[in-house]
């Protein structure tokens, strides 16, 4: 009986399939979206595309990723990324957010948790929930007085309802920003991992505190997170450890790897740069605490104007202004080898997955719409719309910025850690990117089963690269798509094809928990 006729085959790539240790050259047939051959010899097709030198890898799992409009996406396709998930902050509805993007089309796969910082305003503060889930809420709303700090056990259970509500319509999880609410209560995070526990849902934690002082250091923020899962057995995942740990990397990774030593489940993801982003308003950065992060006001780079924020009184006035303005916070110097050092070590923790932390673009030189606690106009485009025009367009538009880790991550991962530094193993890196966030959302996603392997009957979701010549573009100053990338394949779909995106392919499917 002859061979089916595949869709597609790729032929003559070396092939790395992290789950079961293939790496050798072999074609791979597609048909449907699926894998349908693995193999030395190429079966028909109705495509073949010759792909001979390269190296053909797992699409890349993004689990921490707040560009979630389609130019944002975008970026990340270029990056190798084949499903790009919302997990940190989250949203609510999850519904309305999930309806919201099919009906937008996505260039690569989505999927969100439930955001615990949404609940809080909501049940707090009184923010409305927007029918489509939109993600401006918790950018919009960080003066609102009320929803940082503790809560009533009546207040409490409401916001617990509504995250279970939310898991019932697909949530991923329960994404928890408790470094940004730091006074909310331990006992109502208890609560929340008992809750996620008894759904069988991971939860995302942005951890209570980053400092090196005591008390309140980052070492004492993972080990809440490490003693919330050991006390409900909860998956707890714990959010860009490099940035939260800082100079503590080393006692957190320690406690991290003797919790898991001991059955505990608890997760971690890195991205490889010293600087963060977030919101200007956000607690950490107030200026009579930022001391505690190592840092002073010219450590931030405020992305409206593009300044480096001069003193504390000008912070001040910038959070007063604009409290969900975006900022990037330069931690560690990336020129400096002993503070590289610090960031290689958050790769030192086994099973640490890539994950990109990637943030929208934003209008450098628009005037923040609103101040302090009032409403402002919300669009479409994440946590950074409403201030200035739509950024929702390809080529990103002249002016725009954003942390270069929403466009480079993985790139710059295989560029200096795998092919400058040796720090990762191509397969190594490969792994952390694609099949390690599979296998972390696999108990609460079983569909996930199929997704981080080149494995017949997987999703053909595969990333082809040149492993010698793949870089990072994107600075802190220019939006630059990642190189080196030739084709991303999205279910079989091509979005990146000889380099090139495909502007009219929008093949990205929702991943809901329980989807089989």
């Amino acid at each position: 009986m002859p061979a089916p006729v595949a869709d597609l085959v790729l032929t003559g790539a070396r092939v790395i399939d992290p789950e079961t240790g293939l790496d050798g050259v072999r074609a791979v047939g597609i048909t449907g979206g699926t894998i349908t051959s693995v193999g030395e010899v190429a079966p028909p097709a109705r495509e073949v595309w010759d792909v001979t030198g390269q190296v053909l890898a797992p699409g890349f799992i993004d689990l921490h990723s707040h560009a979630q409009n389609t130019t944002g996406l975008r970026l990340q396709a270029l990056d190798g990324v084949t499903t790009a998930l919302e997990l940190e902050a989250g949203v609510l509805p999850v519904a309305g957010a999930y309806a919201r993007a099919q009906a937008e089309g996505r260039p690569v796969n989505f999927g969100f948790s439930a955001s615990w910082t949404d609940a809080r305003m909501h049940v707090l503060d009184g923010v409305p929930l927007a029918a489509d889930g939109s993600l401006d809420l918790f950018a919009t709303h960080q003066g609102l007085p009320n929803w940082r700090g503790p809560a009533s056990d009546r207040d409490v259970a409401r916001v617990l309802d509504l995250l279970e509500g939310a898991v019932a319509d697909g949530a991923l999880g329960i994404g928890v920003l408790v470094g940004y609410a730091p006074d909310s209560g331990r006992a109502e995070y208890f609560r929340l991992a008992g809750l996620a526990a008894r759904l069988g849902v991971p939860t995302f934690t942005h951890t209570r505190y980053i400092s090196t002082a005591e008390p309140g250091t980052s070492l004492e923020g993972a080990l809440e997170v490490i003693a919330a899962a050991a006390g409900t057995g909860a998956h707890m995942h714990m959010c860009h450890v490099n940035s939260t740990s800082t100079r503590m990397i080393d006692e957190v990774a320690g406690a991290i790897d003797t919790a898991r030593g001991r059955g505990v489940r608890v997760s971690t993801e890195a991205y490889p740069y010293g600087a963060g982003a977030t919101v200007i308003g956000a607690a950490f950065l107030a200026p009579d605490v930022l001391s505690r992060l190592g840092i002073g006001p010219q450590q931030l780079t405020y992305l409206r104007t593009g300044e480096r924020v001069a003193d504390a009184a000008r912070l001040a006035e910038l959070r007063a202004e604009d409290p969900g303005g975006d900022v990037v916070v330069h931690f560690l110097d990336e020129e400096d080898p002993a503070d590289l050092a610090v960031l290689e070590r958050s790769f030192t923790l086994p099973d640490t997955a890539i994950a990109t932390d990637a943030m929208p673009l934003v209008a450098s030189g628009a005037m923040p719409l609103v101040a302090s606690g009032a409403t402002p106009l919300v669009t479409s485009g994440g946590p950074a719309a409403g201030r200035g025009p739509d950024p929702d367009v390809w080529p990103p538009a002249p002016g725009l910025l954003t942390h270069p880790r929403s466009a480079g991550s993985y790139a710059r991962t295989l560029r200096w850690l795998v092919r400058e530094r040796g720090l990762l193993t191509l397969t190594e890196a490969l792994r952390r990117s694609s099949l390690l966030p599979a296998q972390l959302l696999e108990g609460a996603v079983p569909a996930m089963r199929r997704k981080g392997r080149v494995q017949v009957g997987a999703d053909a979701d595969l990333v082809v690269l040149d492993p010698d010549t793949v870089t990072d573009r994107a600075t802190y100053t220019r939006v630059a798509p990642s190189t080196g990338f030739r084709h991303v394949l999205v279910g079989g779909t091509p979005v990146v094809r000889d380099g090139e995106l495909q502007l009219s392919a929008l093949p990205g499917r929702p991943v809901r928990s329980g989807d089989r």
